[in-house]
């Protein structure tokens, strides 16, 4: 049975928003090196244990779509959190919808003329942002219609892709705002490239799960709080639910699941639930001598499986992170990571307008 996570000294807010999203970005990156690979192919090439560190990594690392729209959800904040603090309303989902489209335009897609024409900022000026790396379909055409997607009116209305999930930790990130905020923005947001329920509960839980680590709670008990939340609004997507009671329970048994269980009992990941509910399982049914022991091993078992793996990853990572702060992140990953400097850049611009 894993041991509990726990952490001796609470980490300072500014060392749980560095640590949330460097540590998204590490589990991205490791996983990103074998996402379309089964479980077989990656132990045929990595050795029996799978991937388990960059240094098995023959070329340089690089993180996914996953990191880079997670940075621009935290520019649209950013961008909507400098408004009000120059005391001028504005629309935070607009906000998010300009980031956004300016992230489209990074992916070299057509976007329709009824769009608007956002204005640049610092982060649209990073070159290792301007990559390809295997954006999810529904966000590139969800953005790409120049609609902006409401709950009444989605873009996308059957998808339920994990798009939104792996871009929603920021949202926790936020702080002083109340758990109901934390929910309306992030499944407002979700609703901009994906109109399934599931996809736009699945970003609220997974953005209250860490809104409610930062807050001091426990990862499981962060993780039942959210449950909870979002089993009560009146929106319903009961395979969220299902999926996330199946993680708690079976995170609590004294045998890890072999990565072929893992999927046969809670999904490949691909679908936001599933994405969710593995990263989750990962981090609760894994433990460490030390918090970035306890990350090397959640973040192994995220990634070492036949599906997303970047998206597993990069949840797992998100929570760790939030959890410990940046005494998770080990030493030798963070010198292996893509452009350290782009993401303290962000969680910089998001202090700033947070705690200046």
């Amino acid at each position: 049975m894993s041991v509990e996570p726990s952490s001796p000294v609470a980490p300072s807010f500014e060392s749980r928003v560095h640590g949330s999203l460097l540590g998204g970005a590490l589990g991205d990156s490791l996983g990103y090196a074998v996402e379309f690979d089964s479980i077989a192919a990656i132990r045929a090439h990595y050795g029996a244990a799978g991937l388990t560190g960059f240094g098995q990594l023959g070329d340089a690392s690089h993180f996914s779509d996953d990191t880079q729209m997670t940075l621009y959800t935290v520019d649209g904040l950013v961008e909507a959190l400098e408004w009000a603090n120059d005391g001028v309303a504005a629309d935070e989902i607009a906000c998010l919808w300009l980031a956004y489209l300016r992230w489209l335009k990074t992916q070299d897609v057509a976007v329709a003329s009824s769009a608007p024409v956002p204005q640049p900022r610092w982060i649209d000026a990073q070159e290792v942002l301007r990559h390809r790396r295997a954006p999810g379909n529904a966000c590139l055409s969800g953005l790409a219609t120049g609609q902006m997607g409401t709950v009444a009116r989605p873009v996308n209305p059957d998808s339920k892709g994990c798009g939104t999930v792996m871009r929603s930790a920021p949202f926790g990130l936020i702080p002083h705002i109340s758990r109901e905020a934390v929910y309306k923005l992030s499944s407002d947001a979700a609703s901009l490239t994906h109109g399934h329920p599931s996809a736009r509960l699945s970003a609220a839980a997974f953005s209250l799960l860490i809104h409610h680590i930062v807050a001091g709670h426990d990862v499981r008990s962060a993780a039942n709080e959210a449950l909870a939340y979002v089993n009560g609004v009146p929106t319903k997507a009961p395979e969220l639910g299902e999926r996330l009671e199946a993680a708690l329970q079976l995170s609590q048994q004294s045998n890890a699941l072999s990565p072929e269980d893992l999927t046969a009992a809670l999904g490949e990941g691909w679908i936001a639930e599933e994405a969710l509910a593995v990263g989750l399982y990962s981090v609760l049914a894994t433990s460490g001598s030390s918090p970035a022991d306890h990350f090397r091993n959640a973040i192994a078992v995220a990634v070492n499986h036949s599906g997303d793996s970047d998206s597993t990853g990069s949840i797992a990572g998100n929570i760790l992170g939030a959890f410990y702060g940046e005494e998770c992140l080990p030493g030798a990953w963070l010198e292996a990571l893509e452009a350290p400097e782009v993401i303290r850049g962000m969680a910089g611009r998001l202090l700033a307008v947070t705690t200046g």
